[in-house]
């Protein structure tokens, strides 16, 4: 190959590099809905801890359709509880 030669991906090559990038993206996306399957949202628990105080909020979760009660810590931040009252 010479100077200013661009060399030529073979047809059959390209196609193989595209079906590849495409696999790998699908398993990424793949991958990623199984693990938000499994991670917990911001502040979310599965029980209140010591001293945790219950507020009067309680709302339905639109991603599991479970009634959440929130919690507040002594310093004031908010924790999601699932609430087995209702």
């Amino acid at each position: 190959m010479g100077p200013g030669v661009d060399p030529v991906v073979p047809p059959a090559l390209a196609g193989q590099s595209v079906v590849l990038i495409l696999a790998l993206v699908g398993v990424a996306v793949v991958v990623a809905v199984i693990i938000s399957l499994f991670v917990r949202r911001h502040g979310e628990s599965d029980a209140p801890e010591p001293g945790w105080t219950p507020t009067n909020e309680v709302f339905k979760d639109p991603g599991t359709d479970r009634l959440m009660r929130v919690w507040v810590d002594r310093l004031g931040d908010r924790h999601y509880v699932p609430d087995v009252r209702h």
